[in-house]
């Protein structure tokens, strides 16, 4: 008997906890609305050492929603890579990549 109300009192006190959580998302082939406006560089951190390139901060969508990435130093895939950024057109998002 004691067991089973054991259960029974740790089921109940785990529910009175537990958060409820409701998402609604709705997309259509990669259609996402304008990114807002571009934020103003403040500060660049020093350069780590040679052969870092910057990546300026851009906005990504997550979802319904866009994230701020910040600047960050990066290493290059390869020699010579030159960094493309994310761009917005025509209704699509293009994500950032490296090119030759």
């Amino acid at each position: 008997m004691k067991p089973k109300l054991l259960l029974l009192l740790l089921l109940a006190g785990g529910a009175l906890v537990a958060e409820t959580r409701v998402f609604i998302g709705f997309g259509v082939g990669g259609y996402y609305p304008p990114p807002p406006a571009r934020r103003v560089l403040v500060y660049r951190p020093p350069c780590p050492g040679p052969g870092y390139a910057w990546i300026d901060g851009y906005w990504y969508p997550d979802g319904a929603r866009y994230h701020w990435r910040a600047g960050y130093w990066v290493r290059p895939p390869h020699p010579r890579a030159r960094w493309v950024a994310p761009r917005y057109y025509k209704h699509r998002y293009y994500s950032g990549y490296w090119r030759r």
